[in-house]
């Protein structure tokens, strides 16, 4: 069996890793893996695929920024070409970026099969791009891997068929087993950064929700200055917070605050080990709200939803919306460690299960 797996953001090069050491392990299927440009910049993409263990893609579409249309719309012809020529038997897409939807638009349209990890996610937000990929991409998907139980219940809500669809778990938990343990032992950045364990709010914002708003970007900066009163702030800029942040002359006020540090973009063993160190975890990233149950860390959400319902749940995760009644500061010393007695994502399998089922 030939799979071509479709990767073009930071969160998709970390979902991949289980997903292909297996696939590298059978002798009975081969992977051909196709990096979009997406994320291009080399503390977003390249670090990940060096880190991970993950070998060189075999095709480098290097499509980069855009908006939506332009974006998508060049990322499908390029991916049409590489289906074309290499003939997969099925076609891996991740999560719910542009580069998701176009590679299940181009394979759905040559009629090759599409698998969809992380299949199911819904916000009920239709003002995200990224709701719009996930449930365009989960409607063209034969194989609808979920990872958890409510991911698997939003599938059938909405008429996919049962035969389809596997609660795997999460391909994420198995990552951190295995490289949590790497980034304990190797990763130099709180040393780096004279930062101690417990000591400080890990925070990130990248989303365009956020970003792209003025008011609510603005009100992240204010809460995030008032929060530096109380706490150390440390916040790895994504380059499109930070153009941003300079286009609306709100990244010298954060700059300049005593208590808050801005750092580049992290790799990925940094950026657990952060996680693992932090007192409390501020983010929008679908991703870190995972990564922070996983290692134990407390985290608040600056979003009006979360997909990871399951967290708010068993109390790992708090939402704070951006422009809403309550303080981030009030939200972030209220954290205290949630439930520990339930694992709503998986034992850390996932990748095997889904090589499995792709191979019978």
């Amino acid at each position: 069996m030939k799979l071509l797996t479709v990767v073009g953001a930071r969160p998709q090069f970390i979902k991949t890793a289980p997903i292909s050491s297996e696939i590298s392990n059978r002798e009975e299927c081969s992977e051909i893996i196709i990096h979009t440009g997406q994320h291009y910049d080399e503390n977003m993409s390249d670090i990940f695929f060096r880190e991970l263990g993950l070998r060189k893609p075999d095709y480098q579409l290097e499509v980069g920024s855009g908006t939506h249309g332009k974006q998508t719309g060049l990322m499908l012809a390029r991916i049409e070409e590489c289906i074309l020529s290499e003939k997969p038997d099925c076609v891996l897409v991740y999560g719910d970026t542009n580069s998701t939807l176009a590679a299940a638009l181009a394979a759905s349209k040559l009629h090759i099969p599409v698998a969809h990890v992380e299949a199911g996610l819904r916000s009920f937000n239709r003002e995200m791009p990224e709701e719009v990929n996930r449930v365009l991409t989960d409607h063209i998907s034969d194989y609808l891997f979920a990872p958890t139980e409510l991911a698997v219940k939003n599938l059938l809500n909405e008429g996919r068929p049962k035969s389809g669809i596997t609660n795997v778990g999460d391909v994420m938990q198995d990552v951190a087993l295995v490289f949590g343990e790497q980034a304990m032992l190797h990763s130099t950045v709180l040393k780096d950064n004279n930062l101690i364990e417990g000591g400080f709010v890990l925070v990130t914002v990248h989303r365009a929700e956020n970003t792209d708003s003025s008011e609510r970007l603005r009100w992240i900066v204010d809460e995030l200055i008032n929060l530096s009163k109380e706490m150390s702030v440390i916040l790895p800029l994504h380059p499109r917070t930070k153009k941003n942040l300079l286009n609306q002359s709100l990244f010298e006020p954060l700059q300049s605050t005593k208590n808050i540090t801005l750092i580049d973009p992290l790799g990925y063993l940094d950026m657990l080990r952060m996680e693992q160190a932090a007192k409390v975890i501020v983010t929008d990233s679908g991703g870190i709200q995972k990564e922070a149950y996983f290692h134990k860390t407390p985290c608040v959400t600056i979003r009006d939803e979360t997909e990871w319902k399951e967290l708010i749940k068993i109390g790992w995760n708090r939402l704070c919306p951006p422009q809403g009644e309550t303080s981030l500061t009030e939200t972030v010393l209220s954290c205290t460690d949630g439930d520990q007695s339930t694992s709503p994502y998986g034992n850390g399998t996932s990748g095997k299960q889904i090589v499995d089922i792709l191979l019978t």
